[in-house]
């Protein structure tokens, strides 16, 4: 039986067709760019604390005895924990009575600036209690603060 190819005709079909696909290789290579990546994960965090050097973080408040049409303030300092700017808001959940959150408004002084990676915002939570108040004898609810960015 023969072959219509030669041994030196299979010897040159190999090295054409690893020349072939060496000279390919170098075309993808050529065609190819790498792109490193670098970035940083922003990060949005808020903290309260009682006091501005932020040594005494805040986990709840004593409003104590409030008369019907009084008002109460409390000052805390919030700080922006994150690494990029943002702005804050706060809500109020877990009313200890739905009859209560008709009568207490809690509130704030905050006005929807921005605040920066690591300032502190010296920050007045107001608790106006109203005057026709009735039927509740004790109260609770938290205050929610939020960051966002």
């Amino acid at each position: 039986m023969s072959y219509p190819y030669s041994s030196r005709n299979k010897q040159i079909a190999i090295l054409v067709a690893v020349s072939a696909l060496a000279l390919l290789v170098a075309v993808v290579a050529l065609n190819t760019v790498v792109l490193q990546n670098v970035g940083n994960v922003k990060t949005v965090d808020v903290k309260v604390y009682w006091d501005s050097n932020r040594t005494n973080e805040v986990s709840s408040i004593n409003w104590g005895a409030v008369e019907p049409g009084a008002t109460k303030n409390v000052s805390v300092y919030v700080l922006n924990a994150g690494n990029s700017d943002a702005t804050l808001s706060m809500h109020v959940t877990n009313w200890s009575s739905s009859n209560a959150s008709n009568y207490i408004t809690p509130s704030w002084n905050y006005n929807g600036q921005i605040v920066s990676p690591g300032q502190v915002l010296r920050t007045t939570f107001t608790l106006a209690v109203s005057p026709n108040i009735q039927g509740v004898t004790s109260f609770s609810f938290d205050i929610v603060v939020s960051i966002s960015g």
